[in-house]
């Protein structure tokens, strides 16, 4: 699944992870793919899977 960095980037600051989230602003490409990018996301502490569950609830609403 694709996901829009900005949504990663919102998630790191709103955890307090606000030098992950320059680094990642910088690695990141604009259109992350869980799966292509695994690695990526839990370089900055976020796994694929929590991130589809919490922004699964966001689309769900």
């Amino acid at each position: 699944m694709e996901i829009d960095k900005s949504q990663i980037l919102e998630q790191l600051r709103g955890l307090g992870k606000h030098d992950e989230a320059k680094q990642a602003e910088s690695e990141l490409p604009d259109k992350v793919d869980t799966d292509k990018h695994a690695d990526l996301l839990q370089k900055f502490g976020i796994n694929p899977q929590d991130l589809l569950g919490k922004l699964g609830g966001l689309f769900g609403r």
